[in-house]
């Protein structure tokens, strides 16, 4: 199956795993609001767990619910990112940010909603033993809290008012927790539900998460704000160092394309089986949006 194909099945699947998980409660409140959050988007955080897991010989109908856990969890993340207290964005995949269409009361309490709905979702049984769903809770909750995106999050914030513009060592430190930890963990999610070894795919994850920040650091300064669905060019506005910044477009573009290449090795292991992940992390510094 090629990329393209299969990323299309992984988002439908999702879609379809997570109207499920909200179908029974729609005169809930805020239930509206998680359900919009998670319309749209790549899904390229679910594509990794269902392709991860089918290396592994998983079927996607044992997979899927780890895979709308991780897209429920990063929907919670961007609509608390979108923030006035945060990045204070009015639009999202060419929408108006939650805050924005309701309220920022609405929009917390609709990413604290949709946070938790991505631990219930792991507690399914189809996704096997329960100490293969601990695994993914604990392992999960790591990547996203204080140690893993939060700790990006909070690293992001202080550099906004920092006396001195981060270093290229300090900008990778934080973009492997904002961004890289929930790839690191889809990718590696399809090895634990397999119990087999995670290595070659967090090696692969590791190398993808800082390509898609580096893509998206040069989709911020020469993209089309119409095909990425939000607004550019705000880490110019605010004066913040970026790997464009730091690297210049033409050694941005480099390092990109080298952490590709990192990532191509890494799955070595798995043969022509990972010919769909090779794919994935070409897309990634290709993409428009």
């Amino acid at each position: 199956m090629s990329f393209s194909t299969a990323l299309t099945d992984a988002a439908a699947r999702v879609q379809a795993r997570l109207d499920a998980a909200l179908a029974d409660r729609e005169d809930l409140p805020v239930v509206h609001a998680m359900r919009y959050a998670v319309q749209g988007g790549k899904r390229l955080r679910g594509f990794l767990v269902l392709e991860s897991a089918r290396l592994h010989g998983i079927a996607p109908e044992a997979a899927v619910s780890a895979a709308a856990s991780i897209e429920a969890l990063h929907a919670y993340s961007l609509v608390h990112d979108d923030m006035p207290c945060m990045d204070d964005d009015d639009l999202r995949r060419g929408l108006p940010t939650v805050h924005r269409k309701w309220d920022e009361c609405t929009a917390v309490l609709a990413g604290d909603a949709l946070q938790t709905l991505a631990f219930e979702l792991l507690a399914d049984p189809a996704l096997g033993s329960a100490e293969v769903r601990i695994e993914l809770v604990a392992s999960l909750a790591k990547a996203s809290g204080a140690e893993g995106m939060v700790l990006g999050q909070a690293l992001d914030i202080a550099a906004e008012t920092a006396a001195v513009p981060l270093t290229l060592d300090q900008i990778t430190h934080l973009q492997a927790g904002k961004t890289g930890a929930l790839i690191r963990w889809s990718a590696e999610a399809g090895a634990i539900l397999g119990q087999a070894d995670r290595v070659p795919l967090r090696r692969y994850a590791t190398a993808l998460g800082l390509a898609f920040q580096i893509a998206d650091d040069i989709l911020d300064v020469e993209g089309d704000a119409e095909k990425a669905g939000k607004r550019l060019q705000k880490d110019a506005e605010a004066g913040k160092a970026t790997f464009v910044s730091l690297l210049g477009l033409d050694g941005a573009k480099a390092r990109a394309r080298a952490l590709v290449e990192e990532a191509e090795a890494a799955l070595a292991p798995y043969g022509p089986e990972a010919g769909t992940l090779i794919e994935a992390a070409r897309f990634v510094i290709s993409r428009e949006s």
